[in-house]
């Protein structure tokens, strides 16, 4: 149940874009402080454990075949599912889980790549083989090529639930470091592509959000964790050597 968490260092990078949809603009510097964010997303395996412990209502499309296989990530959960499932987890492993924050998604899909469009580069999901023809769900987890960080899918296959609340015009006041989102809002950040469209992959850049209590086959879930102090997530909660 252990996920198998990646670190990614501290430090500045170039979030947004001044080239695309104006609610990516203005491109800024932000820094973060170090975090652990999960290798893959969330798997149907692993909710599965949650619902069977905790009497939690299946998420939407969950006896679809489509959407039954144990290594492709858990869709049809909503954000407060996904909170549901974070503090299931803490509880269960003595550790805080929790949604990366959009700043800390957009950092960890960029996987050190500074300036690039995707999370592999600039190359057009259009243009490589991966992402053709139909899909009828999602792809298992970690079926494609890593990203910088050693991060698998994140940018494709499924949308991505984050903490912060959305507002178009945030990174106008955001603050430099550790931003976290506006107080308050209607809808909650979601990142990256899904399986459901066309062009499957999003750019890093490419932000996009739903009201919390929807849950949609193409919306998943990807954890970060940090310690009770406030930290990195210590040593022992790692799971490096797990497989998928």
């Amino acid at each position: 149940m252990n996920p198998d968490m990646v670190l990614i260092p501290a430090g500045w990078f170039w979030m947004g874009s001044d080239h695309h949809y104006r609610w990516e603009s203005p491109r800024h510097p932000v820094w973060l402080d170090a975090f652990e964010i999960a290798r893959y997303a969330v798997r149907r395996c692993e909710y599965a454990q949650f619902l069977s412990e905790t009497g939690h209502p299946e998420p939407a499309g969950w006896l679809n075949p489509s959407f039954g296989k144990a290594n492709q990530p858990v869709v049809g959960v909503s954000w407060f599912a996904a909170i549901s499932y974070c503090e299931w987890l803490s509880k269960s492993l003595g550790e805080t889980f929790r949604l990366p924050t959009e700043a800390q998604w957009e950092k960890a899909c960029r996987g050190g790549l500074e300036g690039a469009d995707y999370a592999w580069g600039n190359e057009p999901p259009n243009q490589i083989e991966y992402f053709r023809g139909e899909w009828t769900g999602p792809k298992g987890v970690g079926e494609w090529r890593p990203n910088g960080y050693g991060l698998f899918n994140i940018g494709d296959n499924v949308h991505e639930w984050c903490m912060d609340w959305y507002s178009e015009d945030y990174y106008a006041i955001s603050p430099a470091k550790n931003p976290a989102g506006p107080e308050t809002g209607a809808r909650r950040v979601s990142r990256g592509g899904s399986w459901r469209h066309q062009i499957k992959a999003s750019r890093a850049a490419h932000r996009s959000s739903l009201p919390p209590q929807h849950a949609y086959t193409d919306y998943g879930v990807r954890l970060t964790c940090i310690s009770r102090d406030g930290s990195i997530m210590p040593r022992q909660c790692r799971s490096s050597d797990s497989t998928v």
